[in-house]
């Protein structure tokens, strides 16, 4: 597991941000950021899924999905997707991302078990590839404000932990 920050990243014209690093990681964490204006950044612990055995895996056969908590999809590349909560115990939402990395569909709450196909699209959308899928805990995309259109970055960098290696 990654110890990963999500973020709603600054404006290009934001103030540097100061700051101590004496109490700071050895190294800094992969970091998400979502742009939209201004900057909510949360910690979270991301697992990533970038092979075909951890994708099919996913995040099924898991009682509980701790706050601030979940798993990043990461497909070599662009693609039609859809995902099912076969044997998955815990609801979630799922952030479908294309190559640029841009929100392009938010599904909220998928239903533990569910059978039913979740795509990685809405019906007629010209741009139906995705290749980044972030899996949260049901409620955490409203929460965190997520909307389709943002930008995610990743990996970012927090302000804080740029003087500092990358923990990888």
């Amino acid at each position: 597991m990654l110890a990963v920050f999500v973020a709603i990243a600054p404006s290009a014209h934001a103030a540097p941000v100061s700051v101590s690093l004496q109490n700071a990681p050895l190294c800094w964490p992969l970091s998400i950021a979502i742009s939209d204006g201004e900057t909510h950044e949360v910690p979270f612990t991301i697992e990533l899924a970038d092979t075909e055995a951890s994708r099919a895996r996913g995040l099924m056969h898991r009682a509980e999905l701790a706050d601030q908590h979940g798993m990043l999809f990461v497909y070599d590349r662009p693609q039609p997707v859809s995902f099912w909560m076969k044997n998955t115990l815990i609801g979630l939402d799922l952030i479908f991302m294309d190559s640029a990395r841009v929100i392009r569909h938010i599904h909220e709450g998928a239903v533990p078990g569910d059978l039913t196909p979740i795509p990685g699209a809405r019906p007629g959308d010209p741009q139906p590839a995705r290749q980044y899928v972030l899996e949260i805990a049901a409620g955490e995309a409203a929460r965190l404000g997520l909307a389709e259109g943002q930008v995610m970055t990743y990996p970012f960098v927090p302000a804080r932990y740029a003087a500092l290696p990358s923990c990888e």
